[in-house]
């Protein structure tokens, strides 16, 4: 039995992307729903970020939305879920991370990235052991694992490094595969 009880998602907050994406994202807030787990997210109403947390919403589920004062006009707070505003983005991301188990990463731009290498490195530094999966259809995240497997090949990372990078090509792949990794590491 897993002990994961919130997930984490990080993702794009741009609408001007494939439908596809939008779709994917509905379809992770859904299923977060029907595992009984809380989302824990951004805070945002725009892009996969607005999908997600909606989707999760309209199924009737949990979910927490984070999000820095700044960025209320550009992301739009989804005002139907709970929302906590923090003032900087380095509270949001601790928040996020400490109201969560698990870490799902659908596809996004930098910010995305940002966030998850951030927590990949704290798991990198022995500061948590929280498991994350990187979630795509069509192998959006192909190109980061290349560049994973590239930096372990040099051994700036251990080999070990690869046990917490979960590549998943559905929702709930992805979050089976968190419940199986966070259930060996308890």
């Amino acid at each position: 039995m897993s002990d994961i009880k919130s997930i984490c998602v990080y993702c794009g907050s741009s609408n001007a992307v494939t439908p596809a994406y939008l779709i994917l994202a509905r379809e992770l807030g859904q299923a977060l729903v029907q595992q009984g787990l809380r989302l824990v997210y951004g805070g945002g109403g725009v892009g996969l970020m607005g999908a997600c947390a909606q989707a999760a919403h309209q199924a009737g589920g949990d979910v927490l939305g984070i999000i820095p004062r700044f960025l209320l006009q550009k992301e739009r707070i989804y005002e139907d879920v709970e929302h906590r505003i923090v003032e900087d983005m380095h509270t949001r991301k601790q928040m996020m991370f400490d109201e969560s188990d698990a870490f799902i990463v659908l596809p996004g731009g930098i910010g995305t990235l940002e966030e998850a290498v951030e927590m990949l490195s704290w798991a990198r530094l022995g500061l948590h052991a929280k498991p994350m999966a990187f979630l795509d259809e069509d192998g959006f995240w192909d190109p980061f694992f290349e560049l994973m497997d590239h930096i372990i090949e040099g051994k700036f990372t251990p080999e070990a490094f690869r046990s917490l990078l979960i590549h998943a090509d559905t929702p709930q792949m992805a979050i089976s595969a968190l419940k199986d990794h966070h259930v060996k590491l308890s």
